[in-house]
């Protein structure tokens, strides 16, 4: 049994395809490429967590049920229907985030002091193919992995190696006036 991970696939979704200059034609293309992507490497044992966007419409979770593997997803911000809506869909487990090996999965990049010195990172997706934060984070979605699941084990060792050492320059940077508080809540990604 794998565990992979996946983020942002929007099935069905039209305008992502021009909105993250996805390689696609049609939204049938890009949503047929996915599926086959995804069963070529997730067999039925294999646990799948989808970092949240799933369907931007509810009538194209159904795509789900075709989707190899026991899957569980972390909410997104378009994954707004019923919770019963995600289990019929092929679901077995919903949550808002998960730890597994010492690793944050989420759906948005955490704020670094979430993450600070308890957990290796952040694994998430959201912001898709823009630029990764500095840190201790790496984004997983689907631009990003060839639209395909890509294993825990991998991804841990692309985070690890993008944060072999964590510096001050990794540490959020805060406003003039609020130097040495480290819980600042106006804290701004150092970039």
């Amino acid at each position: 049994m794998t565990i992979y991970l996946i983020i942002d696939p929007h099935f069905s979704h039209e305008n992502i395809i021009e909105y993250c200059r996805r390689p696609f034609r049609h939204a049938e293309d890009m949503d047929e490429f996915m599926v086959e992507r995804w069963n070529s490497v997730v067999r039925p044992s294999d646990h799948v967590y989808c970092l949240g966007d799933v369907a931007l419409h509810r009538k194209h979770l159904s795509i789900v049920r075709r989707l190899n593997g026991k899957k569980h997803l972390v909410f997104g911000n378009h994954d707004i229907y019923d919770w019963k809506d995600y289990i019929n869909a092929g679901f077995q487990k919903l949550m808002a985030y998960r730890v597994i090996a010492n690793v944050i999965l989420s759906h948005i990049p955490l704020h670094p002091n979430s993450i600070s010195q308890r957990f290796i990172g952040n694994i998430h997706g959201h912001i898709h193919n823009r630029p990764e934060h500095p840190g201790p984070y790496y984004n997983v979605s689907v631009e990003n992995i060839n639209y395909t699941p890509i294993s825990l084990e991998e991804a841990i060792k692309r985070l690890q190696a993008r944060t072999t050492s964590r510096t001050e320059s990794s540490r959020p940077r805060v406003f003039p006036h609020e130097y040495g508080k480290e819980n600042n809540a106006c804290a701004l990604w150092d970039r």
